[in-house]
């Protein structure tokens, strides 16, 4: 049998560029895809009960936004944004907390700092603060510790695969194993070999095989607990992407561990985003069966 992680060698790194470089099919997304999540987002911070740009530890970004829907008991849904993490802002992601808010559930969007300012394996670690922050001050932000899902985009996906993965006791003995109650990675990247040989996308990450290596959930970071997760890919992304999803499913689902898999139809990497938050979509009724609710 062919060993998934081998079966990008051979390649040319315009494939890889073909198949990770999605801005580049994307004509509109600066025209249009952008400048809707910003208007969406400011609209969001409008109009809903939120705390922004909380400080949870000394970097530029490491930052974050929480978005209230009145009831401190009910699940906290906390959002991890992509741009390959090397672009991005919390900022253009607040839309996403709408349908959640007005469903009954707190939603914390955080933010980052960015390569090449900080390195990969700098991120991961932003993160496990991040997460440690909020459950550490979960009465300060007035959220439910003891119901938390974690959910990311893209690079996103990856971040909250590394989460799913981390040991947290080993951090502070007063965290719990399962800190985090689901994980819902979506269109991640599990294995970051084939990133760092794409020219457009690791000129500024500067990954090299090391680090593609030590920061790859799929060779050395399985998830930790038992948590639920549902991997997400849109049905029209690259076969990349979709291989990228499924080695994580094939590898780590177990009798104890149930790894779930949803194929958005007919949408790219962008637009699954876009079908979130429709709540008459099934894709944001699964996330709310993962978040408790009945969507």
């Amino acid at each position: 049998m062919t060993n998934p992680l081998k079966f990008h060698e051979g390649n040319s790194p315009e494939w890889f560029d073909s198949e990770y470089n999605l801005r580049a099919g994307r004509p509109d997304y600066e025209e249009t895809v952008i400048p809707n999540w910003i208007a969406d987002s400011q609209s969001a911070r409008d109009n809903l009960d939120c705390t922004l740009d909380v400080r949870y530890a000394d970097g530029d970004k490491q930052k974050l936004d929480v978005f209230r829907c009145g009831d401190n008991k009910a699940p906290t849904l906390i959002w991890i944004h992509g741009g390959y993490w090397q672009r991005g802002d919390k900022s253009i992601y607040s839309f996403l907390a709408t349908p959640f808010v007005n469903n009954g559930v707190n939603v914390i969007v955080v933010g980052y700092d960015l390569c090449p300012t900080v390195s990969m394996s700098r991120i991961s670690e932003e993160l496990r603060e991040a997460i440690g922050f909020i459950w550490s001050n979960n009465k300060s932000l007035d959220i439910n510790r003891d119901k938390i899902c974690v959910m990311g985009h893209s690079a996103g996906g990856h971040l909250t695969q590394m989460m799913m993965a981390t040991d947290w006791p080993a951090r502070n003995p007063e965290f719990p194993v399962d800190i985090i109650k689901a994980g819902i990675p979506v269109s991640p990247l599990s294995y970051l070999e084939p990133v760092r040989l794409t020219l457009a996308l690791n000129a500024n990450l500067q990954m090299d095989a090391e680090e593609a290596d030590l920061e790859s959930p799929m060779t050395n970071h399985p998830p930790f607990t038992n948590a639920p997760q549902l991997v997400v890919v849109g049905g029209a992304e690259t076969f990349e992407f979709h291989r990228q999803s499924q080695m994580y499913v094939n590898k780590y689902t177990s009798s104890k561990r149930q790894i779930d898999m949803y194929v958005v139809p007919g949408v790219d990497h962008f637009d699954e985003l876009n079908v979130l938050v429709d709540t008459e979509s099934l894709f944001y009724q699964k996330t709310c069966t993962m978040l408790g609710l009945k969507g």
